[in-house]
């Protein structure tokens, strides 16, 4: 069977300070940062002694990993395990990339976020096309805060072409989106409106606690990662016993997370079987719209 796991452990600290983050520069104890180190290996460890599915794994976790040792240990040895297929990570993209050489690249892809008070645009794409050198499949992407589209429209025109730009709609806003704004980010991410709206999800099929899951820190397995009910121990002999069809029991599906399981035969022809990894198997040729005045007020 193949099987989509997404982890997130203990850690919520970032290295960045972004006004519209919940985790920016918030720190941690050592106590608090070993808890989180041996969550992982214990992760690694389990997934690895499961070779009777394919597996596709993200990591998403709350804050950024790859600045420390244990996340880029841990991502790597996930790259060689012969029943992984594939293994995605959301970072900021501010860790050194020589550990990439310890990696199996094809199977390794990055959520690449842009923040634009923390970086420029400049060294956020130096850094994309390393990694993309080295092999490895990168998305890029953004809060679509409104400050910030001049910044957008820089990064697009300055990534590869074949670099998909998503952009995620600010939550909660602090203002609705212009139309003009809204036309201009999807005309960048065509997707953008599936951030932007809520979708209705209460009852609907879902293939999020049966064909993808969440595991959290101590190997506590939910449905996904807005369903707060444990289903499972992904420890436990009997795991498997957790995953079986399901409905949305929220009223509400608002992430992209969320909605790419709850909408996974709609977004199929846009992602293909890169859904997890949010890379996208159609060209996306970028035809720049004027830039809304109302930006930059």
């Amino acid at each position: 069977m193949n099987l989509s796991v997404l982890y997130r452990g203990p850690l919520s600290s970032c290295n960045y300070g972004c006004h519209y983050c919940p985790f920016s520069k918030r720190t941690e104890t050592e106590t608090q940062l070993e808890r989180d180190r041996e969550s992982i290996a214990k992760f690694v460890a389990r997934l690895s002694s499961l070779p009777h599915h394919e597996w596709k794994v993200l990591l998403t976790p709350w804050g950024e990993a790859l600045v420390r040792h244990w996340y880029r240990q841990g991502v790597a040895r996930l790259t060689h395990v012969p029943h992984v297929m594939s293994v995605a990570i959301q970072t900021n993209l501010s860790c050194g990339l020589g550990w990439l050489a310890e990696c199996r690249t094809e199977r390794l892809s990055l959520w690449a976020t842009f923040h634009p008070t923390e970086t420029t645009v400049g060294a956020f794409v130096r850094k994309v096309r390393q990694a993309r050198d080295r092999g490895v499949r990168v998305s890029a992407g953004v809060v679509g805060v409104p400050e910030f589209i001049d910044e957008i429209l820089k990064l697009r025109r300055s990534l590869p072409e074949e670099v998909y730009l998503w952009i995620n709609a600010q939550q909660p806003r602090r203002r609705p989106y212009t139309p003009a704004q809204e036309a201009l980010l999807t005309s960048i991410d065509p997707q953008f409106p599936l951030t932007l709206h809520r979708q209705k999800s209460r009852g609907k099929p879902c293939q999020a606690g049966e064909l993808s899951f969440t595991v959290d820190g101590r190997g506590n397995m939910r449905r996904c990662h807005f369903v707060d009910e444990v289903i499972g121990d992904f420890h436990a002999a009997d795991w498997e016993q957790a995953l079986q069809p399901r409905q949305c029991p929220n009223r509400f599906c608002d992430c992209f997370l969320g909605k790419a399981q709850l909408l996974n035969d709609a977004l199929l022809p846009f992602f293909g079987e890169t859904l997890l990894e949010r890379l996208p198997v159609v060209s996306l040729p970028f035809v720049e719209l004027p830039l809304p005045e109302s930006s930059r007020t």
